[in-house]
């Protein structure tokens, strides 16, 4: 087993005043050599943008963006002509392809917004530029993962052109689950979102993540009540 610990007090930090967004990985202004990918992941960012502020139309290429609201409201735009509006227990991907441009903006007048985006790097290029959004599966139970992401358009979430595979899950404490990896070559990212959880001999903290590799499978243990994100991607790409 092979490991990479990421402390949440050790990311990258930009504070635009409308935009407070944490970089696990280098990104903008922001660069750390030890810290571009874990796999085929090139960017996780943790967002809070200001009420009625947002990311005016910009230009996307040849990269599968994944976003997931964690509170408020999200309004989205697209050069195809989708507009919507995504919110905590949405997933939203874009496959920008040979180019997509969009943008994104808080709803709402009186409150932030809250939301993950992750870039990862495709298998394929060039493709056609994609639009997906849907409400993740509301009816599974606590206590273990649901799929959010795919690479097989029949599964259960989203799908991305990569072989790699989200799944979130809410926890109750002391609560231990076992995950497998689907490919051996992955490496599994486990990103704690709320509360603390036990993997890989660490005990990752509200925002912390530790990078595994070289496994079948992994055992993870909620030290509180927790909510936790899993994202596994190939490590050679």
């Amino acid at each position: 087993m092979q490991t990479i610990l990421y402390k949440a007090n050790t990311r990258g930090n930009a504070n635009h005043g409308w935009l407070q967004s944490f970089h696990t990985f280098s990104f903008a202004s922001y660069h750390n050599p030890e810290r571009i990918t874990f796999g085929a992941m090139r960017v996780l960012n943790d967002d809070t943008v200001a009420a009625g502020r947002g990311f005016d139309m910009h230009r996307h290429l040849n990269m599968e963006i994944v976003s997931i609201p964690l509170s408020g409201d999200l309004e989205h735009k697209d050069s195809m002509g989708n507009q919507t509006v995504i919110q905590q227990g949405d997933i939203q991907v874009m496959s920008a392809g040979t180019g997509i441009d969009h943008s994104e903006y808080n709803k709402n007048k009186d409150r932030e917004v809250q939301f993950l985006q992750i870039w990862i790097m495709p298998n394929q290029r060039p493709v056609s530029p994609r639009y997906d959004q849907i409400k993740i599966n509301e009816h599974h139970l606590k206590n273990e993962f649901v799929q959010i992401l795919s690479p097989n358009q029949e599964d259960e979430g989203v799908w991305i052109y990569q072989n790699a595979w989200f799944h979130m899950g809410e926890f109750t404490q002391e609560q231990t689950v076992v995950h497998k990896i689907h490919k051996e070559e992955n490496g599994l990212f486990v990103f704690v979102l709320e509360g603390s959880a036990h993997a890989a001999g660490e005990l990752l903290d509200r925002r912390d993540a530790i990078g595994v590799y070289d496994i079948a499978e992994l055992e993870i243990t909620a030290q509180s009540d927790s909510k936790i994100l899993l994202i596994e991607v190939p490590m050679q790409f």
